[in-house]
């Protein structure tokens, strides 16, 4: 299999280069970036499998360059932030961040999560087939080919969102706590904080219903979600 390739976006060029070196040292294939312009013009060039990605960006910040990258494509991004305000963090978990970092950061730490992303989102080779499609009155779910669509109209995920709605879906009616979401969806190894689970459910919900009616995922007060299917 080749090596990942992850884009590394700071403006300030020893994070870039200490980064790079351990990504490097990893066996991934490292590309740099120092503003948010020039982010997405590489991005679109090299097709990276994760992008990291700082909040605090010349040109564009981060927050836009996130939002345009998944208006293009499915790259995992994983946020970093000076910010240590949890705002901060929702914010960028809600354009389809997959995980974040509080500067100052261990190196060896953003590896690891760099690692778990793509552990946890690369099916094996010839498995895809064990999941199957899911239909529910006019909404259909397909893991092979990770499409979403609502009829004939094709809803764009992101691949958390994804995710996280194949794992509510599979189990119509059964309620999922917020923990249960975080291990089945980002993984067990994951260190953020329970919110993510409902910046990703309220994002989903805007993108799966075309009038405002949440019917689809469901909030069960004082415990999760669950997924309702045919219940419009």
């Amino acid at each position: 299999m080749d090596a990942a390739t992850i884009l590394v976006v700071d403006d300030e060029q020893p994070i870039v280069d200490l980064v790079a070196s351990y990504l490097a040292a990893e066996g991934f294939a490292v590309q740099r970036a120092y503003d948010g312009p020039s982010a997405l013009t590489l991005a679109r060039a090299c097709r990276p499998d994760l992008v990291i990605l700082d909040v605090m960006l010349p040109g564009l910040d981060g927050i836009e360059v996130c939002r345009r990258l998944h208006q293009e494509t499915a790259v995992y991004v994983l946020m970093l932030t000076a910010r240590t305000d949890e705002v901060d963090k929702l914010i960028g978990l809600s354009v389809g961040a997959d995980d974040y970092l509080t500067k100052p950061f261990s190196p060896r730490e953003l590896v690891a999560r760099v690692k778990a992303i793509l552990r946890r989102t690369r099916a094996p080779a010839g498995k895809t087939n064990e999941r199957p499609s899911l239909i529910f009155d006019s909404l259909s779910i397909d893991p092979e080919r990770r499409e979403v669509k609502r009829g004939e109209l094709q809803i764009e995920l992101t691949p958390r969102e994804f995710d996280l709605l194949y794992a509510l879906a599979s189990y119509p009616g059964r309620v999922f706590t917020r923990e249960e979401l975080l291990q089945r969806v980002w993984g067990a190894d994951f260190a953020g904080i329970d919110r993510v689970v409902d910046v990703h459910v309220g994002t989903l919900r805007r993108k799966l219903e075309d009038d405002g009616d949440a019917s689809y995922v469901q909030t069960v007060r004082g415990v999760g979600y669950k997924f309702v299917g045919g219940s419009r």
